[in-house]
């Protein structure tokens, strides 16, 4: 083991100091960031289960007649009908449906992609059913938002460890129920319990690794391990799902990884800063004797006892300057307090709400949405290196307001091609388009993170972003409303959130520049 001899004590014994003599980039770092990439796998099994199981294939009201047509035959016979999917025929006379005076559709063709059943095609929710999917859909959000707060609250007791094992567990759970219903109010329900675990499990990981790593590896480390691992979570996902040919054995199949996150105990350690400020002085150095063992590095037991010292005094310091200014509704005291918080809370939900609806409106484009949802997912790489390559040159300002508004500029193009092509003839052009309002929407959702914390005063930063984060969470359960817009005009879900982008950047020159601004605050 390398020996690290005791520190002069004129050196600060702060927790920054203290890991880089335990080791702040060796093997304890390299696990910590392997089982941080393989959260991000389970978080996009699990973030977008709910697109894979409810796709809903073309499809048109059964009839006789129209038994063992392929779909070039099927689109032409409906060609004159105005609702193609649920226009009941009286009969097809040459060639041409004739739609039925009374009665509505009882059974369906459905144009399955290689045989795959979704839950739409198995219990018919199409037609005067549509709906159930994007209702019961919402309530995953609705348990986002719960999550959020529950195991959030959690974490700031219990820890972030057993918080994170009950987060990825309980949206395991979830997703394992989900398999089992065949009714709207179960479906609803289960939903619910699936999402208490969205973005929580990812969060808490994130900020596992984000205490635990050298400053200056966390950048490139954190963003090219989300990169690469939730990239290929995304892309791989629709293929499997594929095979496995039912959402039911998927939806088991994607919730038995989350098992995993038992053995994570017996390779990584406690929040350190989080046993901090809880006072839990022992534990702490516990959790830092850990990582120094397991980098191969032995510190003398002098470094721990300056270390509590120091932790013990700053302590004891903060206790007699306490304010019961510092809270969240502090933070509306001042005009310019007011001003940048509800910028920073409105742009939460344009940002989350914009990106689920770009991510999850795969359907009517012309490309299969299995195929299309996996091959635009690698935008997630490019995406991750422009945040790298850029943001520390053009600020955090630049970075969040340009991202918005070429982002949005690509979705309304998006949009309008949608209206005026027919998906079929230029399936590759449109599923660019989707490719590139991916790329900007993922750029402006990792760069939102940062900005947003750099903003906020560090003594109420945890509350007030947790407080932002759950407002953006509780928009996402309008996605599958606008996504449903399509079915009353194709490019309506485009138009809705380019309008929102435009938005968003306007709201972005409001807020300050945080680049280069050491201890920045809101209201100077």
């Amino acid at each position: 083991m390398r020996l690290v001899g005791r520190c002069p004590a004129d050196v600060s014994m702060d927790f920054s100091h203290v890991l880089e003599t335990c080791g702040a980039f060796g093997r304890f770092q390299h696990v910590i960031l392997l089982l941080y990439g393989y959260t991000n796998i389970l978080s996009s099994l699990h973030y977008f289960s709910q697109t894979l199981i409810t796709f809903t294939p073309e499809h048109w009201c059964y009839h006789d007649d129209l038994k063992n047509l392929n779909s070039s035959d099927l689109r032409q016979i409906y060609a004159n009908v105005t609702h193609k999917s649920c226009t009941l025929l009286e009969a097809v006379v040459n060639g041409t449906g004739i739609a039925a005076r009374s009665g509505h559709c009882q059974s369906w063709i459905f144009m399955r992609e290689q045989g795959y059943e979704s839950i739409t095609t198995e219990l018919k929710w199409v037609c005067d059913k549509s709906h159930h999917a994007a209702v019961g859909q919402s309530f995953f959000f609705l348990g986002s938002v719960v999550g959020t707060v529950i195991f959030g609250n959690l974490s700031d007791r219990i820890g972030r460890l057993p918080a994170l094992l009950l987060a990825t567990l309980a949206g395991a759970s979830g997703d394992f129920l989900t398999s089992f219903v065949y009714s709207f109010p179960l479906f609803a329900f289960s939903r619910f319990v699936s999402g208490l675990s969205t973005d929580t499990m990812y969060y808490l990981m994130y900020i596992l690794v984000f205490e635990y790593l050298s400053p200056k590896r966390r950048t490139f480390g954190l963003n090219i391990i989300l990169a690469f691992f939730y990239c290929f979570g995304l892309m791989t996902s629709p293929w499997l799902a594929i095979w496995i040919g039912n959402w039911r054995h998927y939806l088991w199949l994607a919730s038995l990884p989350a098992l995993g996150v038992l053995a994570y105990p017996l390779l990584i350690c406690e929040s350190a800063q989080w046993l901090l400020t809880k006072r839990r002085y022992e534990r702490a150095v516990q959790c830092l004797k850990w990582v120094a063992k397991f980098n191969g590095r032995q510190v003398e037991d002098s470094v721990f006892d300056e270390f509590v010292k120091h932790y013990r005094e700053k302590a004891h310091e903060e206790l007699k300057l306490t304010s019961d200014e510092d809270t969240f509704m502090g933070m509306f005291r001042t005009p310019h307090l007011r001003r940048c918080t509800l910028s920073l809370l409105l742009k939460s939900v344009i940002i989350t709400l914009s990106y689920d609806v770009i991510n999850r409106n795969m359907e009517g484009l012309g490309t299969s949405p299995f195929k299309l949802f996996s091959y635009t997912s690698i935008n997630y790489l490019p995406a991750g290196w422009t945040i790298l390559l850029l943001q520390n040159n053009i600020g955090r300002k630049g970075m969040a307001c340009g991202a918005l508004l070429v982002g949005g500029i690509i979705t309304t193009v998006t949009g309008f091609l949608i209206a005026f092509l027919d998906p079929k003839e230029n399936a590759l052009l449109l599923a660019v388009m989707i490719g590139l309002g991916r790329y900007g929407v993922t750029v402006s959702y990792d760069a939102e993170i940062q900005y947003a914390a750099e903003i906020i005063p560090t003594s109420v930063r945890g509350r007030a972003l947790s407080n932002i984060h759950v407002v953006g969470l509780a928009s996402n359960s309008l996605v599958f409303y606008v996504i449903y817009l399509a079915k009353f005009y194709k490019p309506l879900p485009s138009i809705f959130i380019s309008c929102l982008m435009f938005i968003g950047a306007g709201l972005c020159l409001t807020l300050p520049e945080t680049l280069n601004r050491k201890g920045h605050k809101l209201n100077k």
